[in-house]
């Protein structure tokens, strides 16, 4: 991109890697440059918690708010009833009311840590899509609204035409979710003046169209911008780990886990990271991005204890820290390691080490776990782990035992009480 943007949030997030396109950057930018833009990101409610991957849009949502505008967080409990099919080889499972309910109050909390929802000039907005969606007359919406959608533009979005040349199944459910998001921008750019939808890449159809609508129905310009899809350097989706999702909730992935999920960062991805993830000017940023050696451990440790800290508090960031250092510095336990407690009654005469390294999390399935003890991947207490067989009781568990998978994953078992 040569544009050269004015205002000072197009200058940031273009300089620190959030941009992928843009439907009009000029105009956008001197919105932007001219007063306060209200903008948003809608989320689906599909699991109690939001996960990295959602991550860079919720930084520049907060880079939005940091530059004086207004973001809005749209919680969709009327477009989850329906699901996005963008760029899915399947129908999304449907959810219960309550079961969408649980889900926002989840995710909700995450967005605090990030937002600033009692800000004085331009606090947050949290919305929820069902508030207009849920009481949409059928017959006319589709007199209304269904017009301006042209069915042979919509088949031609790559989202929709990906799945349809696999000649995988597209519900007419489906079909209509991309209506609905459009319908939301023009609601609010009607109820609160919104000019920019932002989202992920495998959104700008979706984008386009409520651009689309808007300037049909209400003849307002409004605008799009997404960012790229974020991929670790050796190609895969960011927001996994060994273990799954890596989740932004403390209750479903633990500050530590969490600390050491960018820990684990590769030496090429820590620059571009720092730059995303944390508020680190970009000068720093690029300065221990370049680092070599065992120095980019450093700025992995920085990167670390920045990112925990936006989302958990400095002081969990600080406790995740002090137990690596235990455990992989001088060999201890740590506290702050994930851990699991078995009662009496659950061990009985013993348990298997290897049943142990799956309820731990360590491994997916007891074949997996066997497998990693044969590769010689596992330690128990920092010694080598070679039976997989090795039955623990309770009296082994009176002191926790320290479980690895490979240098950099570990966790405790213990007895109850």
């Amino acid at each position: 991109m040569t544009y050269h943007p004015k205002s000072e949030f197009m200058a940031t997030i273009q300089e620190r890697g959030f941009i992928a396109d843009c439907t009009d950057y000029q105009a956008l930018d001197d919105a932007l440059n001219a007063g306060m833009v209200t903008a948003y990101i809608g989320y689906d409610a599909t699991a109690k918690s939001l996960h990295v991957g959602h991550l860079m849009n919720v930084m520049m949502l907060r880079w939005l708010q940091k530059t004086g505008h207004q973001p809005i967080t749209l919680m969709g409990g009327g477009t989850t009833k329906v699901g996005d099919p963008s760029f899915r080889a399947d129908e999304r499972p449907l959810l219960t009311p309550a079961q969408i309910d649980d889900n926002i109050a989840g995710m909700q909390r995450v967005f605090s840590s990030f937002l600033d929802y009692e800000k004085i000039g331009n606090p947050a907005l949290m919305l929820n899509n069902a508030e207009w969606l849920d009481h949409l007359n059928y017959l006319e919406f589709l007199r209304d609204i269904g017009r301006h959608f042209s069915v042979n533009r919509m088949l031609s979005f790559e989202s929709v035409k990906s799945r349809l040349d696999r000649e995988q199944s597209l519900s007419f459910l489906e079909f209509n979710y991309m209506i609905l998001q459009a319908y939301d921008f023009m609601e609010l750019n009607n109820r609160y003046g919104c000019l920019l939808q932002m989202g992920g890449s495998d959104q700008w159809g979706n984008i386009v169209n409520g651009i689309d609508l808007t300037r049909r129905v209400l003849d307002h310009e409004i605008y799009g911008l997404t960012t790229p899809l974020l991929t670790t350097s050796d190609g895969r989706k960011m927001g996994k780990s060994a273990n799954g999702a890596v989740w932004l909730n403390d209750e479903m992935l633990s500050p530590y886990e969490y600390w050491q999920f960018w820990r684990n960062s590769t030496d090429a991805d820590v620059g571009r990271f720092l730059k995303i993830f944390t508020e680190l000017s970009v000068d720093e940023c690029d300065r221990l991005g370049a680092l070599g050696g065992s120095e980019i451990n450093d700025a992995k440790v920085i990167l670390a204890n920045e990112a925990t800290t936006l989302l958990h508090g400095a002081q969990a960031a600080a406790a995740a820290e002090a137990t690596a250092r235990e455990v992989f510095e001088k060999g201890g336990v740590g506290d702050d390691l994930p851990t699991l407690e078995l009662t009496a009654e659950e061990i009985g005469d013993g348990i298997s080490v290897a049943q142990l390294i799956v309820r731990t999390g360590l491994a997916k399935t007891g074949k997996e776990a066997k497998r990693l003890i044969a590769d010689n991947g596992a330690r128990i207490d920092d010694a080598p782990l070679s039976d997989a067989g090795l039955m623990l009781d309770a009296a082994a568990l009176a002191s926790p035992v320290k479980l690895s998978a490979g240098k950099k994953r570990h966790a405790l078992v213990k007895l109850a009480g």
